[in-house]
């Protein structure tokens, strides 16, 4: 599962996608809008500038902004900013490796030999799917929702 701070990034990400716009978005506005708590979205902005997701003005005008298009930013990218690596067992990370403790033998061991598709599994589908994919999936789900008629008296 990701965490409520990978939630709340990706939010705030989707609404900076969905504007189409190289202006900045005060830290105010986008808490508001996403019902964010204030300080909690400043350090996940800040982790996400930190990864090169985003960019910030300070001064009038000031506020955070996105550094590529949507279409070229992961979501595999996005959870490795805020949550790390995406192995669902530490033997299988790349960037935390640690042997399990009650592991005889990695070469034979059935749960790391089944979370090796798994893992790659995830990848695949973190890794190919972007923010734009996120923001078109939303569009349509609303659009889908207004065009429901409902019948009743």
């Amino acid at each position: 599962m990701i965490s409520k701070k990978t939630k709340y990034g990706l939010k705030a990400l989707i609404h900076l996608a969905a504007l189409q716009s190289k202006k900045p978005v005060l830290i105010s506005e986008l808490a508001r809008a996403e019902n964010i708590p204030k300080k909690f979205l400043e350090f996940i902005l800040l982790s996400l500038r930190k990864g090169g997701v985003l960019q910030s003005r300070v001064g009038k005008g000031g506020g955070y902004y996105m550094t590529l298009a949507p279409s070229k930013i992961s979501i595999g990218s996005i959870v490795r900013i805020l949550e790390g690596d995406l192995a669902p067992i530490q033997c299988l990370s790349e960037t935390n490796y640690a042997r399990c403790d009650e592991c005889l033998d990695e070469t034979t061991c059935g749960i790391r030999l089944a979370m090796v598709d798994v893992n790659s599994a995830m990848r695949q589908v973190y890794d190919n799917l972007t923010l734009a994919d996120m923001v078109e999936r939303s569009k349509l789900a609303i659009q889908n929702k207004s065009e429901v008629l409902d019948y009743s008296i």
